[in-house]
């Protein structure tokens, strides 16, 4: 098999079209990671072809080097590098943090076992795909109502509201920490005048109890209204010293949460057309109970007025050199990605990247069940290794990145919630 790299040139890799990456002979195939594209081939005679469509197009095509024996090209998706601290021996031949591409022969494949903590997910590299790409988001002209709730975000109120779950020893799905977060979260959420309620789930394969809570504030428009959905999981963890061992989790997921806490400070009050609801996930950590276990209870009616899902995990960490934030979601989800994109363009000075490659957080769950959901996180999130470990501090959190992607939230979400008619 013959594998090569091309970068492409800042113009192209920040453009919404990818004619750039065509495939440059017949039987070479192509996978697009943002600026870098892999081209691979496993017969010999077509590579002196694409070497040549490369140098008349420009680009340099970078042969990798490997064992003759490698067939076969993985894709993986990760949370920090846990897939690089477990698998040191296996070649990696695209690193952009959260997705690599890998080399190895099934049978080694075969034995990679999942584990109840997902932090990685394998699967053959598909060809023709863009795993993720940065966007140049359109800016529209602000609208005034929107422009006010989103300069009502407040640093120091997150910054307040994330130092108070940091400050329990861990938030673990199954501890003491985790049921005293759930109830001072729901009480905020009540002090704000939501409805609210502390829903049981059960975690692990022991069917343990947690819970998730859920907050509602109901629309003024006319019946059917839409439903507008904000979630983040409120649990952390420690991979590596047990349910008990220390998990400040503050960034994963305390800047989500508090993220979420800051919106509803924003929305409390607000009168809108359609329903909005937000909930902060147990369990997510293990396995994405609490988002998997809720979106089992809906009902038909509740799904079909789910209008969006806005999933906050990991907001706070700054890892490139600019704001940065990650739009995850599925084809389904595109028009939502769109405006999320629009916001981010327009009241906000956030670098935009955008995958249709959902992994391994709550929007994952109503994805499966064909409601539109979104992941927004900090730009490459794999780069922070900080997370899963008692190092997951405050030490490591940007507040300005934090607000700028609640600020494109705020104003995503007021937009679908739609002001209520006078």
């Amino acid at each position: 098999m013959k594998v090569g790299t091309v970068v492409l040139p800042s113009a192209a890799a920040r453009g919404d079209s990818d004619s750039a990456v065509r495939a440059p002979a017949p039987d070479v195939s192509w996978a697009r990671f943002d600026d870098t594209v892999l081209y691979w081939t496993s017969d010999d005679n077509r590579w002196p072809a694409a070497q040549r469509w490369a140098s008349s197009a420009g680009l340099a095509l970078e042969q990798h080097s490997g064992p003759d024996w490698v067939q076969n090209l993985y894709l993986v998706t990760q949370v920090g590098r846990v897939f690089q601290h477990e698998h040191r021996n296996i070649p990696v031949l695209v690193d952009k943090g959260r997705y690599l591409v890998v080399a190895m022969q099934p049978e080694q494949a075969g034995r990679i076992e999942p584990r109840q903590e997902v932090c990685y997910d394998l699967q053959p590299l598909p060809a023709g795909t863009v795993v993720f790409r940065t966007v140049t988001p359109a800016a529209r002209a602000p609208d005034a109502h929107v422009q006010k709730l989103v300069d009502q975000v407040s640093r120091d109120r997150y910054r307040r509201c994330l130092t108070h779950l940091v400050e329990l020893p861990t938030r673990h799905s199954l501890q003491p920490g985790f049921f005293a977060a759930a109830v001072w979260a729901r009480g905020q959420l009540e002090q704000l005048g939501y409805t609210t309620a502390l829903t049981n789930i059960t975690v692990g394969a022991a069917l343990e109890g947690s819970h998730n809570v859920v907050a509602d504030h109901k629309g003024n428009g006319r019946d059917p209204r839409d439903l507008v959905l904000v979630a983040a999981h409120l649990d952390s963890i420690n991979l590596t010293g047990g349910p008990m061992a220390p998990a400040p989790g503050a960034d994963d997921n305390g800047s989500g949460a508090a993220g979420l806490l800051e919106i509803a400070h924003v929305l409390a009050g607000h009168q809108t057309a359609n329903d909005l609801r937000l909930v902060l996930f147990g369990g997510e950590e293990e396995g994405l109970f609490g988002s998997r276990q809720y979106v089992t209870a809906l009902s038909a009616t509740e799904r079909d007025r789910i209008r969006a899902v806005v999933n906050m995990d990991m907001i706070a960490t700054k890892n490139t050199t600019n704001w940065s934030v990650l739009l995850e979601g599925a084809p389904l989800c595109e028009g939502l990605i769109d405006d999320l994109a629009v916001a981010a363009g327009t009241y906000t000075s956030l670098t935009v990247q955008i995958s249709l490659h959902p992994f391994n957080s709550d929007h994952v769950p109503f994805i499966d069940a064909s409601i539109p959901a979104v992941l927004t996180i900090e730009g490459a999130d794999g780069a922070n290794e900080h997370i899963h470990t008692a190092g997951d501090t405050l030490t490591h959190i940007d507040y300005d990145l934090a607000m700028e992607i609640v600020r494109m939230n705020v104003a995503a979400i007021a937009s679908a919630l739609a002001d209520a008619a006078p």
